[in-house]
């Protein structure tokens, strides 16, 4: 357990969300050790309100100029003396803040990358929820954390458990220690069940409800898909210097067991807990050390089986597209990554269906060139925005047809 620490001080990219959320949740019970400085946001007010009261940070940020005005205007008439800010320029200051120590980075897409590369270059301890800095900009962000001394921890619940489960002193030499590869699980999302052709009919509402996890819209999308899983194969290739033939994915329904490694003596060590974000995130806010995070033990009794599968990947063909874009190199991650966006933001606006998603993000890894490996944020943000034009084209003129 934690003693006699100094106290970390925190900027939460992305505070109203539900890592965010969870987040100040494990904060709030440990007030001795962890002071909220920067709470950041973009449309949610209401709930960053309430979090500016309750956490008393220095400063807040929103998304647009008017949204910031009326914020600071109801966080003035509450006497909170918190300053707001906007835009995109505010979430890098944050993320820079001298007086920060730790930088939790959930802001979910490519909004995300900016603040979180930014804390990299500021030498922070990052909490890394954020899978498209490394997606995206895989090099250039762990070139920024390798030559400024930043600290990176991961928080999904995935790479958390690798993390735990690889030797103490790993440097990402396979070899020299003994790890064979890593299995990725998955629970399989919403529709693990569902043959191929029922998809088609699938609304957003059913694509959002996981069955073990509560997140996002956009993330519960992307594990319904299984491109959430994909992403994740990149993650953990930049994480832990790991090829794609040595990641594997493997369906385990109960979301208990939250990843493994295979070493070369025959152990597999994995990571076990209740399906809860505050698990990693209080391990990676106190890491060395443990803290409590208020979640409930594992009982082995009550869950009684564990079952594991090989996933399909003709129901999961965004599965396969992120192993073909890790295997192309160059901008193909980014050119992924921005594609899916367009096409779950499509089809959570009901302009396309659920079995569209892949199909558009196919087709535009077949029209954009995979290209030199990107060597500055302005080449993978210039990636970035090339693939999205060809994405909303391929909105109107194929996919839809």
């Amino acid at each position: 357990m934690v003693s006699d620490v100094a106290i970390q001080q925190l900027t939460i990219l992305g505070s109203t969300g539900s890592i965010g959320v969870n987040t100040l949740d494990v904060v709030r019970r440990h007030p001795n050790l962890y002071r909220v400085v920067a709470l950041c946001a973009h449309r949610q007010a209401d709930r960053l309100f309430e979090q500016c009261l309750e956490f008393r940070p220095g400063h807040a940020v929103v998304g647009d100029p008017a949204l910031a005005a009326e914020l600071a205007a109801r966080l003035a008439a509450a006497g909170c003396t918190t300053e707001v800010w906007h835009g995109p320029a505010a979430l890098v200051r944050m993320a820079q803040l001298p007086e920060v120590d730790a930088v939790m980075a959930a802001i979910v897409g490519a909004a995300g990358l900016p603040p979180t590369l930014a804390a990299a270059v500021a030498g922070k301890k990052i909490l890394l929820a954020n899978k498209e800095a490394l997606v995206m900009a895989g090099p250039v962000f762990m070139r920024a954390v390798r030559e400024n001394g930043a600290i990176l921890l991961p928080i999904d619940s995935e790479h958390n458990a690798i993390f735990q489960s690889l030797p103490s002193d790993y440097s990402g030499n396979l070899t020299e220690s003994g790890v064979l590869g890593l299995f990725l699980t998955a629970s399989g999302g919403p529709f693990r069940g569902r043959e191929l052709a029922d998809l088609e009919s699938v609304g957003p509402e059913e694509a959002c409800s996981h069955p073990n996890w509560v997140m996002g819209r956009k993330i519960s999308v992307d594990s319904a898909t299984m491109m959430n899983k994909g992403l994740e194969v990149i993650e953990a290739h930049w994480l832990f210097n790991v090829p794609a033939d040595r990641i594997r994915v493997v369906i385990h329904p109960q979301s208990v067991v939250h990843s493994l490694v295979q070493y070369s003596d025959g152990s597999v060590i994995a990571e076990l807990g209740n399906p809860d974000m505050r698990t990693p995130i209080a391990h990676a806010l106190a890491y060395p050390q443990r803290i409590a995070a208020g979640v409930a033990p594992l009982d082995l009794c009550e869950v009684a089986a564990l079952h594991f599968e090989r996933p399909d990947i003709e129901r999961f063909p965004c599965l396969a597209l992120a192993y073909r874009a890790l295997s192309a190199g160059g901008c193909a991650s980014t050119t992924l990554n921005a594609a899916n966006e367009v096409a779950v933001e499509a089809f959570l606006e009901r302009r396309i269906g659920f079995n569209a998603i892949a199909r558009l993000i196919g087709e535009v890894m077949d029209q954009v060139p995979a290209g030199r490996e990107p060597g500055s944020l302005a080449e993978v943000l210039a990636a970035d925005r090339a693939a999205r034009e060809v994405a909303q084209r391929c909105l109107v003129t194929r996919v839809c047809a």
